[in-house]
């Protein structure tokens, strides 16, 4: 379960922030390896001066992207295995509790979810870097709910926590071809309330466990 801050938060639209931000769309969209300086530059509406002032190099801009990647599941993780996780995970619990805190911290346009697919999806040394830091923190997120008392760890809690990341990554993997067949975008409120839905009911019962109650249904 994935939880993300916004990219374009109101308190973090700093000059930095804008061509970082910048540079992620431009990374999700056209690949890091061909986005120029002066393609981002005019982009965050500042010169290239300016970014390389800020980062030193297009290198160490990307360096800044995939660490604030990690930023927002770091803190994304955090909350699912801190104190409010069990209930946001509870069985029980609607499934608008998923869909609210997924709308507040991945708003519409985000241009995290097409970084993370070309990254991931890609042959390159940061995106095993970034894939093997996310399962790092989703095993902290299967302990932190474990603790909880929410969560077992199953024979094989490597196993476990991989399973779990990668069905969370899925929704942003396929984002684009679970809306052609489910006739919404997943990572929309909707799409997030009818996803949050099924998927607490197989994590809490398997695949033989109904939605929980007062969850959204679709005909």
């Amino acid at each position: 379960m994935l939880y993300m801050r916004s990219v374009v938060a109101a308190e973090d639209r700093t000059a930095r922030a804008v061509i970082r931000d910048e540079a992620l769309r431009l990374f999700g969209e056209r690949g890091a390896d061909v986005v120029t300086v002066r393609q981002i530059a005019e982009a965050a509406g500042v010169s290239p001066g300016l970014v390389l002032h800020h980062f030193g190099s297009k290198d160490g801009l990307r360096q800044e992207v995939d660490r604030y990647v990690l930023e927002v599941f770091e803190g994304m993780l955090g909350e699912l295995a801190g104190e409010g996780g069990a209930e946001l995970v509870d069985p029980g619990a609607s499934s608008g509790l998923l869909s609210e805190v997924f709308g507040r911290y991945l708003p519409d346009g985000s241009p995290l979810p097409g970084y993370l697919r070309r990254l991931l999806l890609g042959d390159s040394e940061a995106g095993r870097k970034l894939f093997q830091r996310l399962f790092q923190l989703s095993r902290e997120a299967l302990d932190g709910l474990v603790a909880a008392g929410v969560a077992v760890p199953g024979r094989d809690a490597d196993v476990r926590a991989a399973f779990l990341l990668a069905n969370d990554l899925a929704v942003f993997l396929l984002r684009d071809r679970l809306a052609d067949v489910l006739g919404s975008d997943p990572l929309s409120a909707d799409g997030m309330a009818r996803w949050g839905a099924e998927m607490l009911g197989v994590y809490a019962g398997g695949l033989g466990a109904s939605p929980p109650e007062g969850s959204t249904e679709q005909p």
